[in-house]
């Protein structure tokens, strides 16, 4: 019983790892091929708002 445990432990974990990994490397190529040269699109964005911005808060 208790070797059934264990590999229903395992095989559960290693479906669960597999599908984050798939995720990741579906989301990565995705931005690879379609995003093409959108990916930073909303760093930039941000950027260009914050430009001329004063630093505020914190030792320096």
């Amino acid at each position: 019983m208790g070797n059934l445990v264990i590999d229903f432990v395992l095989l559960a974990l290693c479906i669960i790892g597999f599908t984050a990994l798939m995720g990741t490397v579906t989301n990565v190529f995705g931005m690879k091929v379609f995003g093409r040269g959108n990916v930073d699109k909303f760093k930039t964005k941000s950027s260009s708002v914050q430009t001329g911005w004063k630093k505020v808060g914190g030792r320096q």
